[in-house]
């Protein structure tokens, strides 16, 4: 189940054939979801509730074939490893992981290995992946460190095109979104041949945000859901902290573990022919989607997005290969064309997370918490009060 399957629809623009980041020639999605046990949460044993996900941004040799790229951070509590050099060089040099926030360093280590099997001579080359991270500690046996790198090499075999499954799976397996269960949300958009034919893919790992701050297309969605009706976890987990003699802290926003907390990542793709600074430029415009559905990028969160273009071709050639060329011929969208490409970033981004939370399921995870789904009944009574939805 998707936004669009409950007769609801955001934005201008037309959603590619999947609605997914793989409308994007070439790019693949893998998952590998972790669930596995129940009842109180023991160190190392569980309850398992994680995964993880990649992005492979092409179809050639994604380790030896870098994409120009660019990136943005709105709020920095978190992590997504490698922007460093994106920022320096204007490239991406391989897959994109996605996992709970203290695997990040395993799935890391496995990508570079993969690119090692690849074919990369190890003398010779190097990698510095792209991995993103959210917390999931609320369900998940976080410190239990369950993601391994043979889960990152099936993820990386298993990746396909087309069609994209969303919310509890992979990295997004234990997430909390606006205090309903969250995780994995992708959607596109096409623009008219007028504009260039361009299409803009966006996945998102979305883990934030508090309940009364949740708007579905300028709809207060969340305050005619409050918590009294539909339970937020953050409130169980007080409640068990207090019965432990640990008081209260998931609401102080202080932390990441409260819905002031929280923290989303945003991988966007396109096939425009961009350089590293209009990716760049793009890489900041879901933060105006993010807005649309309310987020305030609190302290506590972690907001980190990358945008790939696969508009130019050939920046390098095969590893371990001389290269005779001194320049790269490389094409750019003009100025007053990007408008199109924002635009189609930030309704991207936004039906992304909503898709994200229509697709997620109730979870119960470690001690019995449960993220429940935002339900779809409420939601579109809600949607119809406000003259939004099907006739």
């Amino acid at each position: 189940m998707r936004f669009r399957d409950l007769g609801l629809s955001i934005g201008l623009l037309p959603a590619g054939p999947n609605n997914a980041i793989t409308d994007v020639a070439g790019v693949r999605v893998g998952h590998v979801t972790l669930i596995e046990g129940d009842g109180p949460l023991v160190a190392g044993r569980g309850p398992i509730r994680t995964g993880v996900s990649v992005v492979i941004p092409h179809d050639g040799d994604v380790w030896t074939e870098p994409l120009f790229a660019g990136c943005h951070r709105l709020n920095g509590n978190g992590e997504l490893t490698g922007l460093e050099w994106v920022r320096e060089s204007g490239l991406l040099g391989g897959a994109i992981g996605l996992t709970n926030t203290h695997s990040v360093g395993v799935v890391r280590d496995a990508l570079v290995a993969a690119a090692v099997d690849e074919g990369r001579d190890p003398e010779l080359s190097w990698s510095l992946p792209v991995v993103g991270e959210t917390y999931d500690g609320l369900l998940n046996d976080m410190n239990g460190f369950h993601v391994t790198a043979d889960h990152v090499a099936t993820a990386l075999a298993t990746a396909t095109g087309g069609p994209v499954a969303e919310g509890g799976v992979g990295g997004g397996t234990g997430m909390i979104c606006h205090e309903f269960k969250g995780g994995i949300g992708t959607a596109s958009r096409l623009l008219g041949p007028e504009a260039g034919g361009w299409t803009v893919g966006v996945l998102v790992q979305a883990n934030y945000g508090r309940r009364d701050l949740l708007r579905v297309d300028g709809v207060p969605v969340g305050q005619a859901i409050p918590t009294g009706e539909v339970p937020s976890p953050y409130d169980e987990a007080d409640r068990l902290r207090e019965r432990a003699g640990a008081g209260r802290s998931s609401r102080s926003g202080a932390s990441r573990t409260g819905a002031d907390g929280g923290s989303i990542i945003v991988v966007v793709a396109t096939d425009a022919p961009l350089l590293p600074h209009q990716c760049t430029r793009l890489a900041q415009r879901p933060a105006l989607g993010l807005g649309r559905l309310g987020s305030i990028a609190s302290h506590g969160s972690g907001d980190l997005f990358i945008c790939f273009a696969t508009g130019n071709r050939g920046l390098s050639r095969t590893a371990g290969e001389a290269d005779p060329r001194l320049t790269v011929d490389a094409r750019m969208v003009v100025d007053r064309a990007i408008d199109d490409l924002f635009l189609a970033t930030i309704e991207a981004t936004e039906e992304a997370v909503l898709n994200a939370l229509i697709a997620a399921e109730t979870m119960v995870g470690r001690d019995g918490i449960t993220a429940h789904a935002l339900p779809h009944d409420r939601l579109l009574e809600t949607m119809a009060s406000y003259g939004r939805g099907v006739a």
